[in-house]
């Protein structure tokens, strides 16, 4: 697998990646060659977040072991999975986009040497507004966000195949950019 029609969304917690997801998969839905992947998770669906297939701990390291996953990682207490059917999609020709971790950006690059990597990306004023917003985490926690938020944005600039989508603006400008870099 090469994985030239595989995308690597990534991005800060409260970046709008699920939004900026969910809105661009609304409007492709029907059209084209493009799907996005679910992710296993080892945590309970959320009405507002992202539409994930939930797994228990003993669930989740079954499938691991009989590999069912092409990525898995954790974080932030919660193990997260993509399936092996997005090899069968490649193979098909599709657009696979697949909401990545950006801890494990370097081993899904090394697995897909073609990755094309999307960063969604806001401001640190921006991010902060969202999280506190958000009163999922503690001031500190925030500033621990934002600190990881900022080197992980120094660190991803010059890569390979990276393509930054500024969500400072209303979500329907970001969703578009996401588009184009889809249908292209």
């Amino acid at each position: 697998m090469t994985g030239s029609g595989l995308f690597y969304l990534i991005g800060a917690s409260g970046s709008g990646k699920d939004s900026v997801m969910r809105y661009t998969r609304q409007l492709l839905a029907g059209k084209g060659k493009v799907i996005f992947a679910h992710r296993y998770i080892t945590r309970a669906q959320d009405p507002i977040g992202e539409a994930h297939v939930p797994l228990s701990e003993e669930e989740f390291e079954q499938r691991l072991q009989a590999g069912c996953f092409v990525m898995h990682w954790d974080s932030h207490g919660y193990r997260y999975g993509i399936g092996v059917e997005i090899e069968q999609w490649l193979d098909l020709g599709l657009k696979v986009v697949v909401n990545g971790s950006r801890a494990y950006l370097g081993e899904a690059q090394k697995r897909y040497s073609q990755l094309q990597t999307v960063l969604i990306r806001v401001s640190p004023q921006q991010l902060r507004e969202r999280l506190i917003q958000r009163d999922r985490e503690s001031a500190d926690e925030i500033d621990q966000r934002l600190q990881r938020a900022d080197d992980f944005d120094i660190q991803a600039q010059g890569g390979p195949r990276m393509h930054i989508i500024d969500n400072n603006g209303a979500l329907e400008q970001a969703g578009t950019q996401l588009i184009k870099l889809l249908s292209a």
